[in-house]
């Protein structure tokens, strides 16, 4: 599913963190949960977010100042190409390059690319597969705590670990992507211990300790979470295609890179962010003075999350900046046991959900329950508009309720805005 007709259903819960394995857990400030209003007042809405989004040069701190000025991004679309460079004035100025292709953008999608009321020729148009926007309450409230918010959310894989992401259940690894045998060794051993108890195992799929924790997490039959610094369609390194391929079969492919989008040097450490945010937890296990893995430990920090570093030895170039997280008062971890003992179990473990991944069996049965209506009328498949005629709900209504069911593993998205029930037992 993941289309623009996904209503948000459920707000994230305000996550506990710490600065250390055994400090307290302060609250997040409370200004960042008044950034993003937790839902859409109208389907119109959404769809000029998501319009806007795909806007080449258009990132957060523009699309806050258009929203603003304007006064709603609907209006902003109106306003001629002289308007919006004297908007974006400062230090959110365009570019004349950017400019160009703004307004050759807008020009190709005309002066009201919404019709209002919606039609069903709209939905498929602007439909996009398996996207989250910013302020959707479907996406981990922790994205939007971020001074850089991801504008957009594309997804591949396992839709029913997102409501453990959107609580913080997961556990981020990083380190860097040339480690000595112990590192690599150590981190495959980690992403085992935290898919035995349980934890999602978040990090890059880059070369070395990021691809020894998702390795060591598929091989202990886990669910790996891996946050690209390309679009989904590409695999970075070349080598990882079959690494990345497995990870989101049984796990999430995450990025908040468009399709098609060209792959650039910063995109990778952007990517840093993510890992973090999606993470309640985040272990660094080897990295030099040098090093993105640095920066994922400071944005940790920061956040005030749990740090551990793995100690090595201090001879080697590869563990400079990881053993001087140790001075500044990360959290020792010497054995991926000592982790799960203080962490305790993830909501993976058995009796929390099963190792599956899936949604446990009293919230599947009870969302059965309580959407029997709906997978009534569902019946082998159907698409939105016969679901509306049959339930007489408006189709923002009807996506909240089938994303519910999607991401419990319950139906699933096809194209045409079709959907079929996952057990056709139901």
């Amino acid at each position: 599913m993941g289309e623009l007709l996904r209503a948000p259903f459920a707000a994230a819960a305000v996550r506990p963190t710490a600065r250390t394995a055994e400090d307290p857990a302060p609250q997040p400030p409370h200004h960042h949960n008044q950034r993003q209003r937790r839902g859409w007042a109208t389907e119109q809405e959404r769809l000029w977010a998501l319009i806007w989004a795909e806007c080449p040069g258009i990132g957060w701190r523009r699309l806050q100042r258009l929203k603003h000025l304007f006064g709603s991004l609907a209006v902003a679309w109106q306003a001629t190409d002289g308007q919006l460079s004297h908007a974006l004035s400062g230090t959110t100025a365009l570019q004349a390059a950017e400019l160009e292709r703004l307004a050759a953008y807008r020009h190709r999608l005309g002066p009201e690319p919404i019709g209002d009321p919606l039609t069903p020729a709209d939905r498929q148009r602007l439909r996009r597969q398996r996207c989250l926007l910013l302020g959707d309450a479907s996406l981990p409230e922790s994205l939007e705590w971020l001074e850089r918010p991801p504008l957009q959310l594309f997804w591949q894989g396992q839709g029913q670990l997102w409501p453990h992401l959107r609580e913080g259940q997961a556990v981020a690894v990083v380190g860097t992507r040339r480690p000595s045998r112990h590192g690599e060794a150590t981190a495959r051993a980690v992403g085992a211990a935290l898919a035995e108890a349980g934890w999602p195992v978040v990090s890059g799929l880059a070369e070395g300790i990021d691809a020894a924790a998702h390795r060591g997490c598929l091989e202990a039959q886990g669910r790996p979470v891996g946050v690209l610094g390309t679009p989904l369609e590409r695999v970075y390194p070349r080598h990882h295609t079959a690494l990345q391929a497995e990870v989101g079969r049984r796990g999430l492919l995450v990025s908040e890179l468009a399709p098609g989008t060209p792959v650039r040097a910063g995109h990778f450490a952007q990517r840093n962010r993510l890992q973090v945010a999606l993470a309640q937890a985040v272990v660094l296990v080897e990295c030099p003075q040098r090093s993105g893995a640095l920066q994922s430990a400071q944005l940790a920090w920061d956040a005030g999350l749990p740090l551990w570093v793995v100690p090595g030895d201090a001879s080697k170039l590869s563990c400079g900046g990881s053993n001087r997280w140790l001075a500044q008062g990360a959290s020792v971890l010497l054995d991926p046991a000592q982790l799960i003992d203080s962490i305790g179990a993830g909501p993976l473990a058995s009796g929390q959900g099963g190792a599956s991944g899936g949604a446990c069996p009293e919230q599947g049965a009870g969302l059965v329950q309580r959407e029997a209506a709906l997978l009534a009328a569902l019946g082998a498949g159907a698409c939105l508009d016969h679901l509306c005629e049959r339930l007489r709900q408006r189709p923002a209504q009807l996506s909240e309720r089938l994303l519910r069911l999607e991401l419990a593993g319950l139906v699933r998205g096809e194209p045409g805005l079709w959907w079929r029930p996952s057990n056709p037992g139901l």
